[in-house]
């Protein structure tokens, strides 16, 4: 459900429980004002059964980093399924939450950077982005997909085990790993 409140743009995301998150969306404002529509893909995501083992979801208790937030509605799914906001980085999160960061060329390597500095061995990244077909997106893609298999083993999740409302064939979402020899 969307709607338009004074100055904003109001994106509902319904939750399994029936409760829902709504992110206000500014009117104007540049990337940080926006509710991605892979951030939403990526939300659903988190959601689904596949996070579960043992009755609990694998966010219980484990710290979350997001990067590239825009307005934190991955952040705030992760903390809704049990994930603590860290305020000063542990050594290595145990999730790092990246939303729709793969659109500017002078960004990719302070991104790769940051991932690879806060990855430790058992950290879980999860990706998730838009393939733009304008411009230089595709080759921007590609050389963020062949800069991050230097120091990270990548699967990516099939389409079929996205959220069934909330995917789309240009949304990828992607596992990645810190290789054993980094």
């Amino acid at each position: 459900m969307a709607g338009v409140e004074a100055g904003y743009f109001v994106r509902a995301l319904e939750l399994r429980s029936g409760a829902e998150l709504r992110i206000k969306q500014c009117d104007a404002g540049d990337v940080g004002c926006v509710v991605w529509d892979a951030a939403l893909v990526l939300a659903k995501y988190l959601e689904t059964s596949s996070f579960y083992r043992d009755g609990l979801h694998t966010f219980t208790g484990k710290s979350v980093v997001e990067l590239g937030s825009g307005t934190g509605l991955v952040g705030l799914m992760a903390a809704v399924l049990g994930g603590e906001s860290v305020k000063d980085l542990p050594p290595a999160p145990d999730y790092i939450l990246v939303a729709d960061c793969i659109y500017y060329e002078q960004s990719l390597e302070p991104l790769l950077r940051t991932m690879k500095e806060l990855a430790g061995k058992n950290t879980c990244i999860i990706c998730c982005y838009e393939e733009r077909t304008m411009g230089n997106n595709p080759e921007i893609e590609i050389r963020f997909l062949k800069l991050l298999q230097a120091d990270f083993e990548i699967e990516e999740i099939p389409l079929d085990k996205h959220d069934e409302e909330y995917k789309s064939e240009d949304i990828h979402i992607l596992q990645i790993k810190r290789k054993q020899d980094h």
